[in-house]
């Protein structure tokens, strides 16, 4: 009983996290229009992946793509 408490704290943590991070992937995008912004606020969200994957919510490789996906959009938008 204690483990699925536990279990469920936990859960409850780490889809929080994964929301965060999905939150802000979005904002970043809403940032098109504006690259020096953008460039700012994907130095947060690369370090959000970053703790994420310390933390064990999320498989590095995922994170790794992710963040790869982060700085081909920074490199698209600086080019505009």
């Amino acid at each position: 009983m204690k483990r699925m408490r536990s279990d469920a704290k936990k859960r409850a943590v780490n889809q929080a996290a994964l929301s965060q991070l999905k939150t802000l992937s979005q904002q970043l995008g809403e940032l098109e229009s504006d690259p020096k912004k953008a460039k700012d606020f994907a130095r947060r969200v690369i370090s959000r992946y970053d703790k994420a994957v310390s933390r064990g919510i999320i498989p590095k490789g995922r994170a790794d793509r992710k963040k790869t996906r982060v700085e081909k959009f920074l490199v698209k938008i600086s080019k505009q």
